[in-house]
């Protein structure tokens, strides 16, 4: 059983919360090589409130997935005790909210208050907050009370060293368990001097764990550098950012691997939890650098897949391999839930393998309108359908219910409209009524289409206009019933 401790903020080794670069292989690769505590990238709370939490069973990941289907933050066991989730926030009942969801996932929640991009300040976050203490002050109050995980928050120092002090000295009365300090002004960019003095400063003047973040372009070019950066800051911990995401190697105390190796590395984790390719094309163009107009550097430039990027790195067969198992163990995951559903089935449900397939039926004739034609001329309540999709694969099934019986295909399809159809389908057989296949003969529905046409022209050249014919009413039926789809 693994014990959860509370996380220590002295004497770490911190991944710096990076947009585009913080994703979950970089995480990891940060974790293999030292790292002891990794920041997730900055994600802003009401995009994370309209995720909803899946298990996915076949990475073996926890995906926060947006209404689009995007990924939005993906973590997994091997990091959630060491994992922070860094926020977006500028309204502390939304952050609690989004702290909630993901509290049993992460190690800890984060704030943003140091980003100095457009994106973030003009909602009032990162370095915007900066200028709000009552804001910051009523964030920070709530989350501490709200949930069970350690809070943070990471800010830039402010144009003079006494209003960054105070500023840290009502952040620590919030009860937040440690300070990330970026030691520039929120207008200053990294070419600029890192203020090592301000950060000390803060370090001495507060009592909970301060974490210096900045030292990237003047301090920090290989391991060794960690300890002389922490020692100028007087800091509990470092935190590193631009090192790291050129070669997060940086944080082994046996000195950086190569390049190649580490870009390897990380194009394993890539495709061993499907990163979305263009997040991995760009982190390893920032890997890259100045090699990025060498031949391996255009390949992965010209680069549009994941599997294209492994072609770049002679890493095909890897690819081919990783995606080969998780083929099969979808296909697995897939087959012993349609066992478990099968078995957990209503065995009142009257079941075929059927599929519908257009091909087999003229133009705008389906099953389900002969269902419903059936059911008018025998005098019962139109069918009624109940489709659900499965997480898995999101696949659909629907059950059809006629004369309070019910009817369904033990084959998922891929969309709403063809599982209604197979139901239908399996209905009508089971009946014995025509399901109007072209090799059915002569289709009585067409006819009666034609029938109708033609009493609608002949009215109308006399004034008058029938109301709407019984096949538009079918078609309406059709589509009223492809609503809301309920998941498994």
């Amino acid at each position: 059983m693994t014990v959860n401790t509370p996380l220590c903020f002295r004497g770490k080794n911190i991944l710096a919360p990076m947009v585009r670069v913080g994703t979950l292989p970089m995480r990891l690769l940060a974790l293999d090589y030292g790292a002891d505590i990794v920041y997730c990238e900055e994600l802003i709370d009401i995009k994370m409130l309209q995720c909803k939490r899946v298990v996915n069973e076949v990475l073996e990941t926890v995906d926060f997935v947006a209404p689009n289907e995007r990924v939005v933050f993906r973590t997994c066991e091997r990091e959630r005790h060491c994992v922070i989730f860094q926020m977006g926030s500028a309204d502390a009942e939304r952050a609690l909210a989004v702290a909630k969801l993901v509290e049993s996932d992460v190690a800890g929640i984060d704030i943003n208050m140091g980003c100095p991009k457009e994106y973030s300040t003009k909602a009032s976050m990162g370095a915007a907050l900066l200028s709000d203490p009552d804001k910051i002050e009523s964030i920070l109050t709530t989350l501490v009370k709200g949930i069970c995980k350690p809070v943070t928050c990471k800010i830039r120092i402010l144009p003079s060293v006494e209003d960054t002090v105070n500023l840290v000295k009502r952040i620590e009365k919030t009860g937040i368990a440690a300070i990330a300090v970026h030691g520039r002004k929120k207008e200053e960019r990294p070419q600029h001097p890192v203020h090592c003095d301000v950060i000390k400063a803060i370090s001495e003047a507060v009592s909970i764990p301060v974490i210096a973040n900045g030292g990237s372009h003047d301090f920090i070019k290989e391991y060794t550098d960690i300890e002389t950066f922490q020692k100028a800051t007087a800091a509990s911990s470092v935190m590193i950012a631009r090192a790291a995401m050129w070669n997060p190697s940086i944080f082994r105390k046996e000195g950086p691997f190569p390049l190649k190796e580490v870009m390897h590395d990380y194009i394993k984790y890539a495709v061993r939890y499907d990163n979305h390719y263009t997040n991995t094309k760009y982190c390893l163009c920032q890997m890259l650098r100045e090699q990025l107009e060498t031949a391996q550097g255009k390949k992965l430039h010209a680069a549009q897949s994941t599997q294209e990027i492994c072609e770049a790195f002679e890493m095909s067969e890897f690819y081919e391999e990783t995606t080969a198992i998780f083929e099969a163990k979808k296909t697995s995951l897939e087959t012993k839930k349609q066992d478990e559903d099968d078995q957990m089935e209503d065995p009142d449900v009257i079941k075929m393998a059927v599929r519908f397939d257009k091909r087999e039926y003229p133009p705008q004739i389906t099953p389900k309108m002969y269902l419903l034609e059936w059911c008018r001329k025998e005098k019962h309540p139109q069918p009624v359908y109940e489709t659900i999709q499965r997480p898995l694969d999101r696949l659909f099934c629907s059950v059809v219910t006629v004369a309070d019986q019910k009817y369904r295909s033990t084959l998922w399809d891929k969309s709403k409209k063809l599982a209604e159809q197979a139901a239908a389908i399996v209905c009508l057989r089971t009946l014995g009524v025509p399901e109007g296949k072209l090799c059915e003969g002569e289709n009585h529905l067409i006819n009666k289409r034609k029938r109708e046409d033609q009493e609608r022209l002949n009215n109308r050249d006399h004034g008058k206009d029938l109301a709407e014919p019984s096949h538009k009413k079918a078609n309406f039926a059709e589509e009223s019933s492809d609503m809301n789809v309920p998941k498994l």
